[in-house]
């Protein structure tokens, strides 16, 4: 599509409204990029980039922007994958060997590591629950009519909910359940906890089908209900200047509002890349100001669920594709 000057002057653009913020004029590209060419020949192929809708012309100025379009080309064939410093693969290795009681706290310190190296918000989502096996679940009683149940799955996801009753329980009932739910639902899929297993355990304990209701509803709440969405360093990327427009910044934080569009977002993709969404190219309407680069946080074969970063379409995509391949391969390292 493009010949080797056009993409050397494509890219040198991309690059340097990445670092400004500001459009890009032929005289910068000939001051700062050994571009080889005059400030007129460089004209002539920014004129020829925006006919080809890889660039926009500012009204203010004579300088250009990527366009969206420009912005995809870059990040599928002109990007490099190596920008990352020494100083930041030693913090993130740093961080990724902080030693954690469960494994939803180093989906955390992966998202958080993230937005801190790029400045950008991490959105995280955790693994579907439907995917998971069930490894153990646990009763305690803790008083006569409340009841902890601890569930833990394979992925090394671990929740507690607390069941309530209108009836007092005995410690013989509590046991009985442990017996039941655990030589029903150990090594199965989640998924398992529908009605077929209701109806199972209803014919199996017809005479504890009071405690059991209120225990299968807490838990499928608990599981499929608290996916819970997470979201950091959203206050540092309101300080880019593209959210001095009112109406960006709004569109933002109504972004960061609506859960099921960043669910929506995160689980979209193929499970094995990094996935690059520009400017609403999923046609959201809400995205057009904005981009979404997501990976599906793994650690062996395990997936703990997607970690995506969620910024202006003037992205440092080279700079985050960078890090999430980095930290992606360090945590395929320590599985």
């Amino acid at each position: 599509m493009l010949d080797g000057r056009k993409k050397k002057v494509l890219q040198a653009i991309v690059e340097e409204y990445i670092n400004t913020a500001e459009p890009v004029s032929s005289n910068a590209l000939i001051t700062k990029y050994d571009l080889n060419c005059s400030s007129a020949t460089i004209r002539n192929e920014m004129a020829d980039l925006e006919k080809k809708g890889l660039l926009d012309k500012m009204h203010t100025s004579s300088g250009r922007v990527p366009s969206a379009k420009g912005y995809r080309y870059y990040v599928d064939e002109l990007l490099k994958d190596d920008n990352i410093s020494l100083e930041e693969v030693k913090y993130i290795s740093d961080k990724l060997e902080t030693k954690v009681n469960e494994i939803e706290d180093l989906t955390k310190i992966t998202a958080n590591t993230i937005s801190e190296i790029t400045h950008y918000t991490t959105v995280t989502i955790g693994p579907k629950a439907n995917e998971q096996i069930i490894q153990e679940i646990k009763f305690v009683l803790l008083g006569s009519r409340m009841l902890l149940a601890v569930i833990m799955t394979d992925s090394g996801m671990v929740k507690e909910t607390i069941i309530k009753f209108d009836e007092d329980i005995t410690e013989k009932q509590v046991e009985t359940i442990n017996y039941m739910f655990n030589n029903k639902l150990k090594k199965q899929p989640i998924e398992t906890i529908d009605v077929p297993l209701e109806e199972y355990l209803y014919k199996e304990m017809s005479d504890m089908v009071r405690v059991i209701k209120p225990i299968i509803t807490q838990i499928k709440k608990v599981l499929f209900e608290d996916s819970e969405i997470h979201l950091h360093g959203a206050r540092k990327e309101l300080d880019l200047p593209e959210f001095n427009s009112l109406q960006v910044a709004k569109n933002f934080v109504n972004i960061l509002d609506e859960k099921e569009l960043i669910a929506d977002m995160l689980n979209s993709g193929f499970a094995e890349d990094i996935n690059v969404y520009i400017g609403g190219e999923d046609e959201k309407e809400e995205l057009q100001d904005f981009s979404v680069i997501t990976f599906k946080h793994k650690v062996g074969n395990k997936d703990m669920g997607t970690i995506g970063i969620i910024g202006p379409k003037r992205m440092d995509y080279s700079k985050v594709i960078s890090v999430m391949k980095y930290i992606s391969k360090k945590l395929n390292e320590g599985k």
